[in-house]
């Protein structure tokens, strides 16, 4: 078996953090799907600038948009791009039907300048679910106090979302409570709550990247995995337990742990370490070209998220002993997150101005 078709039978799924109109015109995604068994297609501004600032295909749309001087940039922007997450949908829809809806799923991100603006997210993600009309869709928003009360909305509203932009356990359960609020209001409203999909996406290389020169050799490159398998016992709690029991039996789904920032930063570790560390059920990874292409090529398949959770908690506490808030450091790194976002789409913007 295909070394990353063998992580699905632990319940996991991959996904892709690449999206372009030559990924799509080339068959290349559909190999993907078909050969790898790829099940979700994730972007963000920064993979959207590097495809319309390299990949031809673009250009004639490109300047047909920029002569119609009653587009803003941004409009310019997402009519270049959403026909690329309808034709992403259009792809894994046979996955999405075939899954009773649990896989298949594409996701587009609103502007990162709206992240601490409630009802500017609120209004873009609807439109964009509108644009897109695609029921295996995702509308991507960052975990922001803004961006938490916009999910727990649009949740309630029945819209896909993947939040993002997750460092710390407590961002992850405060995202997780936005979830179970969005839907018991909606389950209150008589509304159906089945066929409603969230993901949670946590950022892990980065963490390690920061922390590491702040540690002592024996816990370098072991947190970011630490707090992705304590937040993991955490989701079994939350959504397999008696919280969460009323809306299972309604129908509804738990919100998966995406895990994000996959692609190894430090040349030191294993260029497969935030996937092969990380196999669980009830989750997906979303790698990076590079990462793909490593596990395909020596990759190995094991049930390892839910091991030694014990071991986590006492890498965690001894992280706490070396003088490190992992909320703080959580804080920062989803503000510099944020950033980056933020200076891709501004580029972006100047690509369709």
């Amino acid at each position: 078996m295909n070394r990353l078709q063998s992580i699905r039978p632990f319940g996991q799924r991959i996904w892709l953090d690449n999206l372009s109109r030559e990924l799509l015109a080339s068959g290349e995604l559909a190999r993907l799907l078909q050969e790898d068994g790829i099940a979700g297609v994730t972007s963000n501004p920064a993979i959207f600038y590097k495809a319309i600032s390299t990949d031809a295909s673009y250009q004639a749309d490109l300047a047909r948009l920029q002569a119609d001087a009653g587009l803003s940039a941004e409009q310019r922007y997402e009519a270049l791009v959403v026909p690329d997450i309808q034709a992403a949908c259009d792809l894994l829809q046979e996955q999405y039907r075939s899954s009773a809806g649990n896989d298949g799923y594409v996701s587009l991100e609103v502007s990162p300048a709206l992240s601490h603006d409630e009802a500017g997210t609120l209004a873009a993600a609807r439109r964009l679910w509108a644009e897109i009309d695609r029921p295996n869709a995702m509308i991507k928003i960052p975990a922001t106090a803004e961006g938490i009360r916009a999910f727990q909305t649009l949740t309630a509203e029945g819209i896909n979302v993947n939040i993002t932009l997750l460092f710390s356990l407590p961002q992850v359960e405060a995202v997780w409570d936005a979830y179970i609020d969005g839907l018991s209001a909606r389950l209150a409203a008589g509304k159906p709550v089945t066929g409603i999909k969230a993901v949670a996406s946590f950022f892990l290389s980065r963490v390690d990247s920061l922390l590491d020169a702040q540690l002592p050799a024996r816990l370098q490159g072991k947190t970011a995995i630490a707090l992705s398998k304590v937040a993991y016992a955490r989701y079994q709690q939350r959504f397999h337990g008696s919280e969460f029991a009323a809306l299972k039996a309604a129908g509804a789904w738990p919100q998966f742990l995406l895990w994000a920032s996959t692609g190894t930063k430090n040349a030191a570790y294993s260029d497969v370490l935030y996937v092969e560390s990380l196999i669980g059920d009830e989750t997906v990874n979303t790698v990076p070209d590079a990462t793909l292409a490593a596990f395909r090529d020596h990759g190995v398949a094991a049930l390892t998220l839910p091991q030694d959770a014990q071991q986590a908690q006492i890498t965690l506490l001894d992280v706490a002993e070396a003088d490190i808030d992992l909320v703080a450091v959580g804080d920062k790194l989803q503000q510099d997150g944020l950033k980056l976002f933020e200076d891709a789409f501004a580029a972006l913007l100047k690509l369709t101005a």
